[in-house]
């Protein structure tokens, strides 16, 4: 299997080059989100550890300098902070393949301070808040035992402090949660992040996205932050992923 994948159209990040620090063939994550794209989570994990080699990944990166893309972001088949070698795959990444570096994250780990640490190598993070409070996150992110709502928000607002790159919050608005929107914004506001992405799952998956519509409503709700983007307005650019397969099975809809 490849650890390095795409690029990929990402409507936040341009052309998206996947780099998969965990590389597993089913999903590993610390969330069972309803709406996600991978499916039921395979194997629940809150400590990280090395799934790749920063050799192997050296060398892929290596065979790849060439594939032209916007950025290089950490994703794949699960929550890419719980590869324990994250920050040293951020700055190896940025050194071979000479391209800023993203982060899509869960938030789940960062009220760790190492956690948060490796993060801030990056120059962009992007990190979900789906949620205002524990009832919903239960719902709809369906977390690991032993992790709390309350504790993940309080480390998004701390990262923030912390951090000098650019921080995007990412809400994946569903049925479940579309009514929480004001309150979601509030919470939003209290952490200050960059941008405000607000998505819904137009790929392949459990739950149907939220029409044109009733995302423009969410997104009023949201109209104090200077940098909003949704994702029915963005434009997607064409990519041609250099292994389709590869990317199809992290991304089961280009």
């Amino acid at each position: 299997m490849s650890i390095i994948y795409g690029p990929v159209p990402s409507w936040r990040l341009g052309r998206s080059l996947g780099i998969d620090l965990l590389n597993t063939q089913k999903k590993v994550c610390s969330f069972n989100c309803i709406y996600c794209q991978l499916g039921e989570t395979n194997r629940f994990v809150l400590d990280p550890e090395e799934f790749v080699s920063l050799e192997q990944l050296a060398t892929e990166m290596r065979s790849v300098r060439e594939i032209e893309a916007d950025y290089a972001t950490f994703s794949g088949m699960g929550e890419p902070t719980l590869a324990s070698n994250l920050g040293e795959a951020i700055e190896l990444a940025r050194s071979i393949l000479d391209l800023p570096v993203a982060v899509l994250t869960n938030s789940s780990l960062m009220f760790r301070k190492d956690l948060r640490r490796q993060l801030a190598y990056a120059d962009t993070v992007v990190a979900k808040l789906d949620v205002p409070n524990e009832g919903l996150f239960k719902l709809v992110n369906r977390p690991a035992a032993g992790l709390r709502f309350a504790q993940i928000a309080e480390g998004v607002r701390r990262f923030r402090d912390e951090y000098r790159g650019k921080l995007a919050l990412q809400v994946m608005f569903i049925e479940a949660n579309k009514n929480y929107a004001s309150e979601i914004a509030a919470l939003a506001r209290q952490i200050s992040p960059d941008e405000v992405q607000i998505n819904t799952p137009l790929r392949p998956g459990r739950v149907r996205p939220l029409a044109p519509e009733s995302i423009a409503k969410v997104r009023r709700e949201f109209a104090n932050f200077e940098n909003v983007a949704t994702v029915y307005e963005a434009e997607k650019c064409q990519v041609s992923p250099f292994d389709l397969a590869e990317t199809l099975r992290r991304r089961p809809r280009l």
